[in-house]
């Protein structure tokens, strides 16, 4: 999806990305999207940053309806972008980010990135010092427990699957090695600054489904409604592939 300052790239060329783009827009990547969407509410008139934002697909719906900056270091993908709605694109990492005005923004979004940023501090920092104080930040972020059931299940990878259950890393196909991260580390990071104030499990089921299934009529409305069932239901949500968090500054701060 989308990536950041500091990662370990793997040169893929435009080609490769075209391959990557055609994945986010099959039935089981639109419906990843339409998930997350869903489950951030109805946004209206408001400021959001979209930090790493990739090929601008949550951008680019966002911006539809609220005034959007995105920031994301790959020009290659920026080339490949969705921007059927007016947002405002720049090229850039960290340093981009610091010159953005104190309590600007309503959203932050940040989906599938931490996990390839080295000093995640450095960038909480600046989330909270962006964030207004009653707004919020969205962070999606690769699950352990579900990273393991993918890797020995879907992908029988049972070597990674092994790595993962010794803590190690292992590296994405598109964009290298992944960092991951417990959920309550969010705020270690932000040194209090930050607090979880809910979570959702994303691709609980379909990902373990067969493709065949997935161009079906009808099966995309059918695992919506499953999923959004379940994904704040804590064992479905503990072997979620992904996690979604809300997070907010912390009222004690």
């Amino acid at each position: 999806m989308e990536e950041t300052q500091n990662v370990n790239k793997i040169d893929q060329g435009i080609e490769g990305l075209k391959g990557y783009k055609r994945n986010v827009e099959a039935p089981w990547g639109l419906l990843f999207y339409k998930i997350i969407w869903d489950q951030l509410g109805n946004l209206n008139n408001k400021k959001i940053m979209d930090y790493g934002s990739g090929f601008g697909v949550t951008a680019n719906y966002l911006a539809a309806q609220n005034e959007v900056i995105a920031i994301e270091p790959n020009e290659d993908m920026l080339n490949l972008r969705y921007h059927e709605h007016d947002y405002t694109q720049f090229v850039g990492t960290l340093e981009k980010l610091k010159q953005e005005p104190d309590e600007k923004y309503d959203v932050i979004i940040c989906h599938n990135v931490l996990e390839y940023v080295e000093d995640r501090q450095a960038l909480l920092a600046e989330f909270h010092r962006i964030l207004k104080k009653d707004g919020f930040i969205s962070v999606v972020k690769h699950n352990k427990l579900g990273k393991i059931m993918q890797k020995a299940v879907l992908e029988y990878k049972v070597d990674e699957a092994m790595i993962l259950l010794d803590n190690e890393d292992v590296k994405s196909s598109n964009f290298g090695l992944i960092r991951l991260y417990e959920n309550e580390e969010i705020e270690a990071y932000s040194k209090g600054l930050l607090k979880i104030v809910d979570y959702y499990g994303v691709r609980i089921f379909f990902a373990l489904q067969n493709n065949e299934l997935k161009v079906k009529p009808g099966w995309q409305e059918e695992m919506f409604a499953l999923e959004r069932k379940a994904d704040q239901i804590p064992q479905f949500r503990d072997i979620a592939f992904f996690h979604h968090l809300i997070i907010k500054k912390s009222l004690s701060k």
